[in-house]
């Protein structure tokens, strides 16, 4: 029974992976060249989804290598269609790796979903979503160096209001005044049919969503860079 299941979930990802190769080299303008588009889809990993939206599997492509990701998760009664984890560990040490101190961690948690709209007051109940979370997902202590929470939300348009709330948006919070580190919450609104996102100042993760720009390789290190001590 669970060989059969196994076999139905390895057959659903080949499919996915060859429908997104298909899809991607129909979008593929003439002369581009492929590997300027991510990945192949031979490419990928067995454990990364498929996503049925377009849109946000393109976007998974671009997220695989930096973050576990999971399909459809739930949190706390609220779904996602997407559920990204990144972890970073960092130590140093005298002369050999035996000898190390200072051993620091920082995690990255990503939320992302389509929404038919989202207000400010909706992205006000993600911010105290956010910090319910930290209360229960946040081990405070001396090698706890930071914590993100980053919502991404997916829709036709943005309104003016929420723009200027996102665009404006700082929410940082220090543990034990940073003795035991820090944690931030991130926001991020993407209109791809507009070809417009808007991000908060800290949510690096926000250019995996310019589909339409090209992702290079510092902007690939931009994260890691704010994240580690």
């Amino acid at each position: 029974m669970n060989e059969t299941h196994e076999d139905d979930e390895r057959q659903e990802r080949n499919d996915g992976r060859e429908r997104r190769e298909d899809e991607r080299e129909a979008d593929r303008p003439d002369g581009e060249d492929p590997g300027d588009a991510g990945p192949d889809a031979a490419e990928l990993p067995e454990d990364v989804p498929v996503w049925e939206d377009e849109y946000l599997d393109r976007v998974s492509d671009r997220l695989f290598t930096n973050f576990d990701l999971e399909k459809d998760r739930s949190v706390r009664g609220e779904r996602f269609d997407m559920y990204g984890r990144m972890e970073m560990h960092t130590q140093k040490h005298f002369f050999h790796p035996a000898l190390s101190y200072a051993h620091h961690e920082a995690v990255e948690h990503l939320f992302a979903a389509r929404r038919n709209s989202v207000t400010v007051a909706d992205l006000e109940r993600y911010v105290e979503f956010a910090h319910d979370l930290a209360d229960e997902w946040i081990d405070a202590n001396e090698e706890h160096y930071g914590t993100d929470f980053t919502f991404a939300f997916v829709v036709p348009e943005i309104s003016t209001d929420v723009q200027e709330f996102v665009d404006g948006f700082e929410d940082r919070t220090m543990l034990k005044y940073g003795y035991y580190g820090r944690y931030e919450v991130n926001l991020v609104v993407a209109a791809p049919e507009d070809e417009t996102v808007v991000r908060s100042e800290s949510a690096d993760v926000g250019r995996a969503f310019t589909l339409w720009e090209s992702a290079d390789e510092e902007e690939r290190k931009g994260l890691l860079r704010r994240l580690l001590p």
